[in-house]
């Protein structure tokens, strides 16, 4: 469920914390992604069935016309191309790398994974990490922060000596804090805890409020910008109603921040994290190769599931052969009896040796192809006899 196919208000119910992603993924045996555009299963052999129940268990909502599903290579390229940020609302972004990163490592942790999921998703990682170099990508918005600054300035027409007040001290109020500063803004920074708005605000040159003075500094402000993690609303359109100028406010948490009724108070601007997708106009050759990279990629990761898969039949085609081989060489016991030890140790290299160098075009083939022809050509029973 994502962006694409889920409105905001469904998406935000279903936003799963990281404990709740953890637990999900333990139940699940599978990779929990979950971040404010997206919530994602990724699972070997599950039950898709099973996940969507747990989702509507979790959000309490009929997912039933919201949810999108992807098997087998369809999903490859999937997870590669939101690792790569080309399935993010703002495409390009930099910070879904890292998210998809911390939902494997936080499954891998949790013991829900395995081999295959394993090399699924390092490789996911490995094909994010070459379309950000590779195909430029990382030119693109370096965040929803970013492009929430953006979308502030054509707002205010500019932010010079504009007055900013940001909830929250993450990583996404920081990198707002930043590109505000480096266009003439004035920050105010706030969050749950005094201390921590007071880092961030040292950090970036601002200062910090605690909670209980956001009515005050809503009076002076021309712009908020909202970025906590909080299950509920913390700003509601009664606490706005005081202020005496003209406000934009953009709020880029999922839970929302920002109470929706602000958008029908005269001389406020509500812009939901909805708003901030602008597209990859001018990008196209840029995402061209990223697109490129992805695919190759993913026929990477087939190549090695297939040859993974291919194992078993390889082996039992290998014993096969050596089955026939002691056979004969038992058949012909009788004419070899005057042989030499010496002698009887050349004619096992030689018959091995002619085995090995029948067998190895197949075995190429069968990494490359699977091993349904092998079976298939050599009549080899799924059980490997």
């Amino acid at each position: 469920m994502s962006h694409r196919n889920a409105p905001l208000e469904v998406r935000e119910r279903l936003f799963l914390g990281d404990g709740d992603a953890i637990a999900l993924a333990k139940e699940l045996g599978a990779v929990v992604l979950s971040t404010c555009n997206r919530t994602e299963i990724y699972s070997l052999g599950g039950d898709p069935e099973r996940a969507r129940e747990e989702l509507e268990r979790l959000s309490r909502l009929d997912l039933a016309n919201v949810l999108a599903s992807w098997e087998g290579d369809e999903a490859v390229e999937h997870l590669f191309r939101v690792a790569a940020g080309l399935d993010s609302l703002v495409p390009g972004e930099g910070q879904i790398l890292g998210q998809v990163r911390l939902a494997y490592e936080s499954a891998l942790a949790a013991g829900a994974t395995g081999p295959v999921l394993n090399r699924l998703f390092e490789d996911a990682l490995h094909a994010g990490k070459r379309v950000r170099t590779e195909a430029k990508l990382a030119e693109m918005p370096e965040s929803v922060a970013a492009s929430a600054v953006d979308l502030a300035e054509k707002a205010l027409g500019g932010l010079d000596g504009k007055h900013a007040l940001l909830f929250g001290a993450g990583r996404m109020s920081e990198l707002s804090a930043r590109d505000l500063r480096g266009r003439g803004a004035e920050m105010v920074v706030s969050s749950r805890t005094l201390e921590s708005a007071q880092e961030l605000a040292e950090r970036v040159g601002g200062r910090a409020a605690p909670f209980d003075a956001v009515a005050v500094e809503l009076t002076g402000a021309d712009l908020v910008i909202s970025a906590t993690r909080c299950p509920y609303p913390i700003l509601h359109a009664e606490a706005v109603q005081a202020r005496v100028k003209p406000l934009v406010l953009v709020d880029i948490a999922v839970p929302r921040d920002l109470d929706p009724e602000i958008a029908g108070l005269d001389g406020c601007t509500l812009f939901d994290i909805d708003a901030l997708g602008d597209g990859l106009v001018g990008r196209e050759e840029d995402v061209r190769e990223a697109e490129r990279i992805v695919a190759e990629e993913a026929e990477r990761f087939a190549e090695w599931r297939r040859s993974r898969g291919a194992a078993p039949a390889i082996a039992a085609l290998r014993r096969h052969a050596e089955e026939i081989r002691s056979e004969e060489l038992a058949r012909a016991e009788p004419r070899l009896a005057e042989l030499s030890e010496k002698e009887r140790r050349a004619v096992e290299t030689l018959t091995a040796q002619i085995v090995n160098k029948l067998l190895h075009a197949p075995t190429v083939r069968a990494k490359e192809a699977g091993s349904e022809p092998l079976r298939e050509l050599f009549a080899l029973s799924d059980d490997g006899d």
